[in-house]
């Protein structure tokens, strides 16, 4: 049954991974800058783009917190995750109504279904500490990354090879080949959702009568954990550090194909990087679910983050399709172990009975990280009229991360999990 349930969360990944490829990645970004955003000026396009996902990010960081604490009080992951995901999947399948021009209705469906994709998988990471024992928590998040990749990889590798052959499928044109593959997102999105909607079991626990709304619990509960997290000291300094270099990643994720586009390479060229990136993610993410257990999962994101920091770099001087591929294959070998790390790590410093209310604070870490960057790309390049650097701008969140990575003490963050679970536990056990 437990093999099941790990399955069954996996292939969550397989199709909710499909957005990230196709929609925030690839397809969408080419697509809103050749077909939603005609006409407006280049640098524009670049920084409206830039503006939307920030907009999104913050909408997602400031509900984030609230939504654990609420799921927690009511042991209601399951709910949020469905009612999230959902929202996701429509917002990916009404993309396929936007046409020329219409930059605003796709700037407007992008923040709702980043929204809907981010915060669903707010509850789907809090079900990994109760789905995976200590020992395999590395591993199975690892696994999960990677069969995102699969899943996500195979439905792009579909889409471009609609966008590129359209009349293959019978289909007038790449315009409307691109607008074919969001819908192909929402229904490969619903489809590898089932498995997990229906075998993912809440572990039991009793909730006290809610005698206020939910919104007042939770920012109560809200509250009262900021008092709280000092007392965590690993856990709040990896939260730091995660913030800052995640700032990064989700930046290179969310603005590499717009800026390859800015800077002249041809879209077809960008988004075969992309693929590419994808099945050289499947191989190393699994590399690093072993290497963490050869070296510590930390020592193994120190790697990924080292690399990043050349990838950086490299961007900047970036000019052609092949450095872009180049590019494409350095990013795969690091994207998935870097988040499946991070993943695991703060996994473990969690404590038992406030899952999803601290993973509520790992999706503000996030989501007020994924503001930042987006939002410096784009008012770096409208100022400037220059992408080239807001990508250098990047270096210093990935060295102010390393930096907050080397006060963090795993070891002691798991025992000052447990030592304050055990505190709430005795707390809330009362004589009748």
């Amino acid at each position: 049954m437990r093999k099941k349930t790990v399955f069954s969360w996996m292939l969550y990944d397989f199709g909710n991974s499909a957005f990230a490829t196709t929609i925030m990645a690839a397809v969408l970004p080419v697509f809103y800058y050749d077909v939603a955003a005609v006409g407006v000026d280049q640098s524009l396009a670049d920084s409206y783009w830039g503006y939307s996902q920030s907009i999104a990010a913050l909408i997602v960081a400031v509900m984030a917190p609230f939504l654990g604490a609420i799921s927690d009080f009511s042991a209601a992951k399951k709910k949020f995750l469905r009612f999230f995901a959902f929202m996701g999947i429509i917002a990916s399948i009404l993309l396929a109504f936007v046409g020329e021009g219409d930059y605003i209705f796709a700037s407007l469906l992008l923040i709702i279904g980043t929204i809907g994709f981010s915060s669903a998988n707010i509850f789907y990471d809090a079900f990994l500490p109760e789905i995976a024992d200590e020992d395999d928590i590395d591993k199975i998040s690892s696994y999960g990354f990677a069969f995102g990749y699969i899943g996500g990889g195979v439905l792009l590798a579909i889409n471009i090879l609609m966008i590129l052959k359209y009349s293959w499928f019978g289909m007038p044109n790449a315009t409307v080949a691109s607008q074919v593959s969001f819908v192909t997102v929402g229904i490969w999105w619903f489809i590898f959702s089932l498995p997990l909607l229906k075998n993912i079991k809440e572990e039991k626990k009793v909730t006290p009568k809610r005698d206020r709304s939910y919104v007042t619990i939770g920012f109560s509960r809200v509250t009262n954990t900021f008092k709280e997290i000092k007392q965590y000291k690993h856990l709040l300094i990896f939260l730091l550090a995660f913030w800052m270099y995640n700032d990064g990643i989700s930046t290179i994720i969310k603005m590499a194909t717009i800026y390859g586009r800015d800077i002249g390479i041809d879209s077809n060229s960008l988004i075969a990087a992309l693929l590419i990136t994808q099945f050289v993610g499947i191989p190393c993410t699994f590399f690093f679910g072993w290497l963490a257990k050869k070296i510590t999962a930390k020592k193994a994101l120190y790697i990924t983050l080292y690399a990043y920091l050349g990838i950086v770099i490299l961007g900047y001087f970036m000019s052609s399709a092949l450095h872009f591929y180049l590019l494409a294959v350095c990013v795969g070998l690091v994207q998935g172990g870097a988040q499946s790390l991070s993943r695991s790590i703060y996994g473990r410093m969690v404590p038992a009975n406030k899952h999803a209310e601290f993973f509520g604070f790992y999706g503000i870490s996030a989501k007020f990280a994924a503001i930042f960057g987006p939002f410096l790309f784009a008012i770096v390049g409208q100022l400037t009229g220059s992408s080239r650097l807001g990508i250098i701008s990047l270096v210093i969140f990935f060295i102010v991360g390393i930096v907050l990575l080397r006060f963090v003490n795993i070891d002691q963050g798991v025992l000052e999990a447990k030592r304050h679970t055990n505190q709430s536990e005795k707390i809330d056990i009362k004589p009748q």
